[in-house]
């Protein structure tokens, strides 16, 4: 049972740290106060409706596993009776709630009100053109007191969010994950490069020379060659390793592989950089230093290596977090060994972080079959959701439980006093419960939240992790990404965004299968196989593509 209970906090751990990045990184900074847990001072409260009840919001909500019941949560009750409103939830188990949502939309059989609508850019646009979603800005200039403070704290945010037709339908979930802004990592064994008098790499051909060293040296001292100097696996984040190495050569987030030069958008994968890139990464492979295997196996079959019995046999990884790899549980100590990597400077002086700061799609929105009366409570609780009380309650619930405000003299990650301190005892949730939303809807957690509580003091222990990966990301990764980055989140009109994404399907399929082959060896770099590769983007219509997020991107700027 032990064993069971360490698992599935594991497990709790893992879906916090995915959670953090799932909304696209991840976004701004500020806060609204420092009242959480208390009776709050944000001016959406008070009375909801004219004759001073209630207002009945039917809301639909993507539900986390880990909640007993919607309905009874401490902190739904908590909002209903600081806001005066009473929710009538569409509750949807998380796993579903996508096809739940395509399903009502297309019967006309929608609510009031959605805070886990997860609307796309083309979604909002197709739905606002129709009048199903409602335009938010009158709300917003009137009852939206956290939310314009959002937009000022955070310049790229009211932008992102605004259609082509200057409207804003719906509202993101935003979680300023700093670790997740940056989350193109590489991890390798410290404890290795000791063993064997190595320094930290920090060229593409330093690391070559450590990966030779790993294989032939025997680091682990078992006296057999089974050590894997560099692996990853396919389909996860960020995991596969050509990517972290090609950022060596020219910028590649793995996402869309777009640049920008002179304010254009360029696509990375058919320069020449790309190709020397390759050059460079199929070397490693041909040698042997790169797992064959990093380039199918998923993420579960990357961890069983990590995991396996015996003596450890991977000298570096790539990964968002090095708990992809390696089991965090207490007891199993194997990920202690690893630090990250800095970007490595290639041939040509190029050493970029993959860079992933993004807002997301839209989760709060209005349709159009609320009320006026419905419409001003909802907004008025989408503001309170953007409050810095609401960002500590939803994820820890109230005060006195799982957190309470830090004593004097503990200190947050950055050495300055800290605002909020956690209960070691959040730590031993194994089953559900029910008095948190486990960020749930919509929340504006910034970093001056996230990096405002008691910093604790084992970094490399389950509670320290998420410190851990914040120094890790601030020491080697942060703002070494290009100067100018193409936003991963992107407004642009019907027609055009339906088509982007056809052809962005195509193009990024062919771009990843291509790069597995160069790599491997099953492509060769020749003249040849090379321009065959280039021809190819001509029939995928790259240039209309490029065009396309062009256009878009001059009108976000302007």
């Amino acid at each position: 049972m032990k064993r069971s209970s360490q698992l599935l906090g594991l497990i709790l751990i893992m879906a916090m740290i995915f959670t953090a990045c799932s909304n696209g990184n991840d976004k701004g900074n500020g806060g609204g106060g420092s009242n959480a847990g208390t009776a709050g001072t944000n001016n959406s409260g008070g009375d909801a409706g004219s004759s001073g009840k209630p207002v009945t919001l039917d809301t639909f909500i993507s539900v986390s596993p880990r909640i007993e019941d919607i309905n009874t949560n401490t902190v739904t009750k908590y909002i209903e009776n600081k806001l005066n409103i009473k929710f009538k939830f569409d509750a949807t188990p998380s796993a579903n709630a996508k096809d739940k949502k395509k399903l009502i939309m297309a019967s006309g059989d929608y609510p009031s009100v959605f805070l886990s609508g997860d609307f796309s850019q083309a979604e909002q646009i197709s739905y606002g053109k129709q009048g199903i979603l409602k335009p938010l800005n009158e709300l917003i200039d009137k009852y939206g007191n956290e939310i314009k403070r959002a937009f000022a704290e955070d310049k790229d945010l009211q932008a992102a969010i605004t259609a082509p037709d200057g409207n804003i339908y719906a509202l993101p979930h935003i979680n300023d994950c700093f670790h997740c802004w940056y989350s193109q990592k590489m991890w390798i064994d410290k404890t290795w490069l000791d063993k064997l008098g190595l320094k930290m790499p920090t060229t593409t051909e330093e690391y070559y020379q450590v990966l030779k060293a790993f294989k032939t040296q025997d680091p682990n001292g078992n006296g057999k060659a089974d050590e894997i100097p560099l692996s990853g696996a396919f389909n996860t984040w960020h995991g596969i390793p050509s990517n972290f190495l090609m950022n060596s050569f020219i910028y590649d987030n793995d996402e869309d592989f777009f640049y920008m030069k002179d304010g254009k958008v360029q696509l990375a994968a058919n320069q020449p950089e790309w190709r020397e890139g390759l050059t460079y990464i199929n070397k490693l492979f041909s040698e042997g230093l790169i797992d064959k295997e990093a380039f199918t196996q998923n993420n579960d079959q990357m961890a069983q290596v990590g995991n396996k019995e015996g003596d450890n046999v991977s000298g570096s990884v790539t990964a968002g977090h090095i708990g992809m790899y390696f089991s965090l549980a207490e007891g199993q100590n194997r990920h202690k060994e690893y630090v990250t990597v800095a970007p490595l400077t290639g041939p040509g002086g190029v050493a970029y972080s993959g860079y992933y700061k993004a807002y997301g799609n839209g989760q709060f929105a209005i349709t159009n079959k609320a009320t006026e009366e419905q419409a001003i409570a909802a907004i008025k609780m989408a503001d309170y959701m953007y409050s810095e009380e609401h960002a500590i309650m939803n994820e820890y619930g109230l005060e006195g439980n799982y957190w309470e405000k830090a004593k004097d003299g503990e200190k947050d990650v950055h050495g300055n006093q800290a605002k909020y301190s956690l209960n070691p005892k959040y730590w031993d949730v194994t089953t559900t419960y029910n008095d948190a939303w486990d960020q749930m809807g919509i929340t504006r957690r910034t970093r001056e939240i996230r990096e405002s509580w008691t910093a604790p003091e084992d970094q490399f222990s389950q509670q320290g992790y998420e410190y851990r990966l914040y120094l890790e990301t601030a020491k080697n990764y942060e703002n070494r990404q290009p100067e100018e980055t193409f936003p991963l989140t992107i407004f642009m009109e019907e027609n055009d965004a339906n088509e982007a994404i056809m052809l962005r399907t195509q193009i990024n399929d062919y771009v990843r299968s291509n790069m597995a082959q160069f790599v491997t060896g099953s492509k060769k770099l020749t003249d040849s196989e090379w321009d065959s590769y280039i021809k190819g983007f001509d029939g995928l219509n790259l240039k209309h593509y490029l065009e396309i997020y062009q256009d878009a991107y001059d009108k976000q700027k302007k």
